[in-house]
C-alpha cells in the first residue's frame, strides 16, 4: 500500500533529500508517493503544515521547538524523526565591510573576524548608525548561529548590532539595497549575492559549530502517529537519497534537478558549488575548497540527536528573554525523535548511534563511537571557542555564556 505525503520545502540546497528521493525514485520503491510543495518563507512552510496543508515540511530546527513550546503562537506538538543535515549557511557581508574583517581571498577564522566587525561595530554605533543584519527567522539556526558568534567576540546582539527577518530568496537584494549589512542564510542564497557584486563571504557556520544542526523534516504529532509506517518508510528513502548525494558521480544530475523551475530555480553552477563544497567568496575571485560546508549522510548526519534539540532550546532561553525551565526544556528535547529514525533502519545496513544523545562540541578529533547497528566515526564537532554544551548540566551552560 502507498502512502501519500505532501512535503513543503523553501528553495534551498538543504531541502535536497525529498526532491531527490521523488525524482530518483527512491520514495516510491519505500512505498511513499510525494507532492512536494515550495514556499517563499518559513512561516508559511510553517502555517501549511500546522492548518493541515502539507503532512511534512522542510525545517529550520529552531523553529519545530518554538512551535512545540508555543512561542509566538499557540502550542502544537512537533515531531522530528529526521535531520535533513547540518550546517550549509554562510555569513555574507557587503563588499566594503567584508575587506575589513577578513583576509583577501579566503574566508577568515571566527575570532579574527568577530575582533575586527567589533570594533566597525563601535565606529557605526558612535556614528547612530548600527550595522544591521539580516537573518531568515527569529527561530532559526542561522539567527542562534550569528548571535553564539557575535556575543563570543564582544558584540551583544541587539544592544551593538541590529538583527531583522529577511526570507532566503530576498536575502542578495536586501544586501544589494542597503537595507541590511550582512545576512546569514542557506545556499544558493550567499552565492547569488556574491555573484551580483552585492556581497562576500566572510564565514561559514561550520566554523562557528563544526557540526551544528540546521534544516529537519518535522511533521505534527497526530500525523506521524497516524501515518507511521508512511513516515518510516519516508526515512528510509531519505537516506537513500543522502548516500546518492554525497557521491561526486551524482553532483551534476542532482545539481541539475535542484535547479529546475519547481525547485530552486537558479544556477545549476551555483547549486554543484554548494553540494561539493566549494565557494566563491567575492566576485571574480578564485573558487574556494571548505571540506563539510553543507554536511550530509555521513556520521548521522541525519540523525535526530536529542542533545541537539537541548543545544536549541538553551539559545531560546538565551536569546528571547526566557526563564530557563525543566518542564519546557523536556518538551523541547522530545521534539526530536530517535525512536523513529531506529525503528525505521533497524535491519537496514545504516549505521545507528549507541546514544540519542550527545555532549556538543566535545570532539577534537575522528572517535569511534558506540552503536546500535554497524559501525560508526565521528569527526570534529567543535565550537569555535572551544565551549561544550553537556546536556545534562543545561542550567551550568546557560550560567557560563558570556
Amino acid at each position: 500500500m502507498t502512502t501519500e505525503l505532501t512535503i513543503g520545502f523553501l528553495p534551498l540546497v538543504d531541502a535536497c533529500l525529498p526532491i531527490l528521493a521523488h525524482e530518483h525514485g527512491f520514495a516510491e520503491e519505500a512505498g511513499v508517493s510525494l507532492r512536494l510543495i515550495k514556499d517563499m518563507s518559513w512561516a508559511t512552510v510553517l502555517d501549511r503544515l500546522l492548518y493541515g496543508h502539507s503532512d511534512a515540511a522542510h525545517l529550520v530546527a529552531p523553529l519545530a521547538i518554538a512551535t512545540t513550546l508555543g512561542r509566538g503562537r499557540p502550542a502544537q506538538p512537533l515531531a522530528v524523526p529526521f535531520v535533513l543535515g547540518l550546517n550549509g549557511n554562510a555569513i555574507t557581508l557587503r563588499p566594503a565591510l567584508a575587506q575589513r574583517v577578513r583576509p583577501e581571498g579566503r574566508m577568515g577564522e571566527p575570532a579574527q573576524v568577530g575582533a575586527a566587525l567589533r570594533k566597525i561595530v563601535q565606529e557605526r554605533l558612535g556614528a547612530g548608525n548600527p550595522v544591521r543584519f539580516g537573518v531568515v527567522h527569529r527561530h532559526s539556526s542561522h539567527n542562534y548561529m550569528l548571535r553564539y558568534w557575535l556575543a563570543a567576540c564582544g558584540i551583544e546582539p541587539d544592544r551593538d548590532v541590529e538583527i531583522t527577518t529577511v526570507a532566503p530568496p530576498f536575502c542578495a537584494d536586501a544586501l544589494a539595497q542597503g537595507d541590511v549589512d550582512g545576512i546569514c542564510v542557506g545556499e544558493p542564497w550567499n552565492s547569488v549575492a556574491v555573484e551580483q557584486g552585492a556581497g562576500e563571504i566572510v564565514l561559514s557556520t561550520a566554523q562557528i559549530w563544526r557540526r551544528g544542526v540546521e534544516k529537519v523534516l518535522a511533521l505534527r504529532e497526530p500525523v506521524l502517529d497516524e501515518k507511521r509506517e508512511g513516515v518510516e518508510a519516508l526515512v528510509r528513502a531519505l537516506c537513500k537519497a543522502g548516500r546518492h548525494f554525497v557521491d561526486p558521480a551524482n553532483w551534476e544530475q542532482n545539481a541539475a534537478i535542484l535547479a529546475r523551475p519547481e525547485y530552486l530555480d537558479g544556477s545549476a553552477e551555483l547549486i554543484r558549488r554548494a553540494i561539493s563544497d566549494q565557494l566563491l567568496i567575492s566576485r571574480g575571485g578564485a573558487l574556494i575548497h571548505y571540506p563539510d560546508f553543507m554536511f550530509q549522510y555521513r556520521e548521522a548526519a541525519n540523525f535526530p540527536w536529542v542533545s541537539q534539540a537541548e543545544w536549541l532550546y538553551t539559545q531560546m532561553v538565551r536569546w528571547e528573554g526566557m526563564a530557563y525551565d525543566a518542564a519546557d526544556a523536556e518538551r523541547a528535547a522530545r521534539v526530536f525523535r530517535p525512536d523513529v529514525y531506529r525503528s525505521a533502519l533497524l535491519g537496514s545496513g545504516e549505521p545507528l548511534p549507541g546514544a540519542s544523545s550527545k555532549v556538543e562540541g566535545s570532539l577534537a578529533a575522528r572517535t569511534v563511537v558506540g552503536t546500535q547497528q554497524g559501525a560508526m566515526m565521528l569527526e570534529a564537532n567543535t565550537f569555535f571557542d572551544g565551549r561544550v554544551f553537556d546536556p545534562h548540566d543545561i542550567e551550568g551552560y546557560l550560567a557560563r555564556l558570556p
